[in-house]
């Protein structure tokens, strides 16, 4: 029988940032030149997996201060705590999901051969993490608090501190890649990336939280960022 309760919610084009943003100086590189593909016929593999429940995790994949040296020496900076859960847009909770995240270190270097700041590398830290989440669609990471760095947009652009997510969702389409930036940091309105919002709210969606309640007394401040994806009513593609 047809669940009768299912409902189209429409993709609100105002929330989502231009593919094509000169002020964004990447963009006018990699933005689409043509129409984009719609398909109107989704297959099965487009609306169900991957499963990840049997994804073997190690120890230390949710926690950065130990993950790269396996606890043979600590990475410097403030130590953090980043949780949150993973929702549909009806706010049911999204379990066993593969969420997965990378930054740069305490000085703002990521641990990648393109990156040439002049920040030092920090030789007990990776910058990668990963985790599923559990039956109530909660995540947990441990790690260092990244910090801010210069990039060549304009003269002197410089990106706030900020840590990227990618989140599965209930299947393949649903793949959701964001960044969490940090309650208070001066630098979100100066950033050209945020400025692509034309919607505040969409904004505030982004900012990770500082959640006194699950931070460690004289160890981690802790930060909560929820992650909401379309889930089972989802807009797939963008013309359907």
């Amino acid at each position: 029988m047809k669940n009768s309760t299912r409902r189209f919610v429409a993709r609100d084009r105002n929330w989502h940032p231009p593919a094509y943003a000169p002020g964004y100086k990447t963009t006018v590189a990699r933005s689409p030149r043509q129409a984009l593909v719609s398909m109107q016929h989704p297959t099965v593999s487009e609306l169900s997996g991957p499963d990840f429940r049997g994804l073997r995790m190690g120890p230390y994949d949710n926690d950065l201060l130990m993950n790269f040296t396996q606890g043979q020496g600590l990475p410097i900076g403030e130590r953090m705590i980043m949780f949150g859960r993973v929702v549909d847009q009806f706010g049911k909770p999204v379990p066993h999901t593969l969420v997965e995240m990378w930054q740069a270190n305490a000085g703002g270097r990521y641990r990648h051969r393109n990156d040439n700041y002049l920040a030092p590398l920090d030789p007990h830290f990776g910058g990668v993490g990963r985790c599923l989440t559990d039956d109530q669609g909660w995540y947990h990471f441990r790690t260092i608090k990244p910090g801010p760095y210069p990039w060549p947009n304009d003269v002197n652009s410089w990106r706030p501190s900020h840590i990227h997510v990618s989140v599965m969702g209930p299947s393949i389409s649903t793949r959701l890649i964001t960044q969490m930036y940090f309650e208070g940091d001066p630098l979100i309105p100066k950033c050209p990336i945020v400025h692509t919002l034309n919607d505040p709210d969409a904004v505030e969606t982004m900012i990770g939280r500082l959640d006194m309640a699950r931070s460690n007394p004289m160890d981690s401040l802790a930060y909560r960022f929820d992650l909401v994806v379309r889930g089972e009513l989802q807009t797939y593609f963008e013309n359907q």
